[in-house]
């Protein structure tokens, strides 16, 4: 069974301030966000874009508050040529991250994605990796899991709408192509379901690869929407159509349950992007944790 202390529950800053659309959240200040995820009773979080860049600063605003750092995402840009680049903004980041206390960095390649395109459809417009790219993207991403390992820490590559790295079977080709000791899974439920996958099925095939897990819920009525009107991701999102666990589509029963088959030990987050004046921050943290109390029982 998920045990606390064994697997910690934290929240993404994302439900605050949008990392890819600033002016959602964008009076929000960092203080107020880390308030409010201590308020709501979670463990830790991800790294926002308001969050302060130096250890010592951002240690002392999070301890202040029993807050720790589960994670951050990172974006490789491997199949548009940007290897050096890619690796050296990784060193930096590992390096913070791993000064944080974080055991796991979020990978997930940007190159082609259409996830930060306010105005390309997200269906018509989904990127299809060639073996070329798929090779580049493998490669480099066996370099940054050695550069990881160094610090004994995972990368934990994130599946996404609107990149090259989607659906069931390109995770599946994913998990096939690269090396289990340098690359591992982050499992989102949100972004899973969305692109038509069953995250229960994703659990259990990769079981161990499974070192990071996001918890994100789905409006159906949306999410149908966006294939009716083919919107952009990010029209997706200020639409609403992803929230927080028990407030929408997904039963987070059975994928709890697939989580303990597999004995999972690490964060579950919850992560779900909306506009902050649609979905208070502080009320949908409230009810994303009062839902995983009822589920897992801390």
């Amino acid at each position: 069974m998920i045990k606390k202390g064994e697997v910690k529950l934290g929240i993404a800053p994302i439900g605050w301030t949008n990392d890819d659309m600033p002016e959602l959240g964008g009076d929000i200040p960092f203080e107020q966000c880390i308030d409010e995820m201590a308020l709501a009773g979670f463990e830790g979080c991800e790294i926002g874009n308001k969050f302060p860049r130096d250890p010592k600063i951002l240690k002392k605003a999070l301890s202040l508050r029993n807050l720790s750092v589960a994670s951050g995402w990172f974006s490789t840009f491997f199949i548009t040529n940007r290897a050096e680049e890619t690796i050296n903004n990784f060193i930096k980041h590992r390096d913070f991250l791993f000064e944080m206390g974080a055991k796991v960095i979020v990978v997930s390649e940007s190159g082609k994605s259409v996830q930060g395109k306010m105005d390309t459809p997200l269906h018509a417009n989904k990127p299809i990796f060639s073996d070329e790219e798929w090779k580049k993207m493998v490669e480099g991403l066996h370099e940054l899991g050695k550069l990881a390992n160094d610090k004994n820490m995972k990368i934990v590559f994130h599946h996404h709408m609107g990149t090259g790295v989607q659906t069931p079977e390109e995770i599946d080709k994913l998990m096939e192509l690269t090396d289990p000791e340098l690359v591992s899974l982050l499992v989102d439920t949100g972004h899973i379901v969305f692109a038509g996958g069953d995250p229960v099925k994703l659990i259990k095939k990769y079981g161990k690869r499974v070192k990071h897990v996001h918890f994100k819920d789905i409006r159906e009525k949306i999410m149908r929407k966006t294939f009716e009107e083919d919107m952009s991701f990010l029209e997706a999102v200020k639409a609403g159509v992803f929230t927080v666990p028990g407030d929408g589509m997904i039963d987070f029963s059975p994928i709890i349950d697939a989580l303990n088959e597999i004995d999972y030990k690490g964060w579950i987050i919850v992560e779900a992007e909306q506009d902050p004046k649609m979905a208070p921050p502080l009320e949908y943290a409230l009810k994303a944790r009062k839902y995983l109390r009822e589920k897992i029982g801390f």
